[in-house]
């Protein structure tokens, strides 16, 4: 495990790197690559999509008019953080999965700041550029918050940080991203979770709810073409990781919302016969026009979707807060006994 401590706030800012074990089942980009792109039909997960650039690309997208996601949850957080804080005796500590840039958190930590006087925040992200900027700004900022920002996969980092914080603790499961997993890879992080917290600790967890098919598409589709360079930066990243020769001007960008599914599907649509050599995956990938690449589910559900989602990962909800046009929904669950 890696740790450097940065900053003037010495002793309340820390950077923890650590290294996924075999169990984690972490691959390379070149492994992942081989695998999705030999598979029919073609995918790649979507955690790739998040480097440095990708993750400034999302930052984006969270701004854009058509991404309501962000500020309605947003606004969710500031009517009711203080609700959704309290409980404890004692400062918790809030571990945050898929923290980005924190903005959305900052009201989370103002109302425990409220509560309690301190906090120490534990934001995990695989952007160790966005994690360290958002850590050094939160600790100006905040002169009674301590930051451990882990840089890993949710799996590694909540192995690397099991038994790390005594007292209670908040997870903080923001931003709709449990939705990239598909139902039973979400079941199973999250039973994974509810077996490593105690039955003090809670989960906060945001998530969207179904609408509009027209309302969805334009989300993750939109005007500014923002998304589509997000989505195809996947290519650009193993252009320049794996030395390939992807045309990214020979590739379009597809979000579609499957009902059945209850999810947004996101492809790369190939726009011609085309063959792409990738040196470092050491592989030539085929493509008949109009094939595609999978690279990103985003799951929508309804309050009795999410109910269930609960149960069966082991968790009972407490609370939920939603919006006035009912488009997003932040619950509190607990471990079930």
């Amino acid at each position: 495990m890696q740790i450097r401590t940065t900053g003037r706030a010495r002793d309340r800012l820390e950077i923890i790197r650590p290294e996924a074990s075999e169990e984690d089942g972490t691959d390379s980009l070149a492994s992942v690559v081989r695998r999705g792109l030999m598979h029919a039909p073609k995918f790649m997960p979507c955690r790739f999509l998040y480097d440095a650039i990708g993750s400034e690309l999302f930052e984006r997208i969270c701004s854009l008019p058509e991404y309501y996601p962000t500020r309605t949850e947003d606004a969710i957080l500031r009517d009711w953080a203080a609700e959704m804080v309290v409980g404890w005796a004692e400062a918790t500590t809030m571990i945050e999965l898929g923290s980005g840039s924190s903005t959305k958190t900052r009201r989370l930590i103002e109302a425990a700041l409220q509560e309690y006087g301190r906090l120490h925040y534990v934001p995990i992200d695989v952007s160790e550029i966005i994690l360290e900027q958002s850590a050094r700004a939160l600790i100006q900022a905040y002169p009674r918050l301590s930051v451990t920002g882990v840089v890993a996969d949710y799996d590694t980092a909540l192995r690397a940080i099991a038994g790390r914080f005594p007292g209670p603790k908040l997870v903080v499961f923001l931003g709709s991203s449990l939705g990239n997993f598909d139902d039973e890879d979400a079941v199973g992080l999250l039973r994974n979770l509810s077996e490593t917290i105690g039955p003090e600790d809670r989960l906060l967890v945001g998530l969207d709810l179904i609408k509009d098919a027209a309302v969805l598409e334009a989300a993750y589709d939109d005007a500014e073409g923002i998304t589509a360079q997000f989505g195809k930066n996947l290519l650009r990243r193993i252009n320049r990781e794996l030395g390939a020769d992807f045309d990214l001007d020979r590739f379009g960008y597809r979000a579609r919302f499957e009902a059945a599914r209850h999810r947004v599907e996101i492809h790369l649509v190939s726009l011609r016969d085309q063959v792409v050599t990738i040196p470092g995956a050491e592989m030539v990938a085929s493509f008949a026009e109009g094939e595609t690449i999978h690279i990103e589910n985003s799951h929508k559900y309804t309050p009795e979707l999410i109910r269930e989602l609960a149960s069966r990962s082991g968790f009972i909800e407490e609370e939920s807060w939603t919006d006035p046009g009912n488009l997003f929904r932040v619950q509190r669950w607990r471990p079930r006994d």
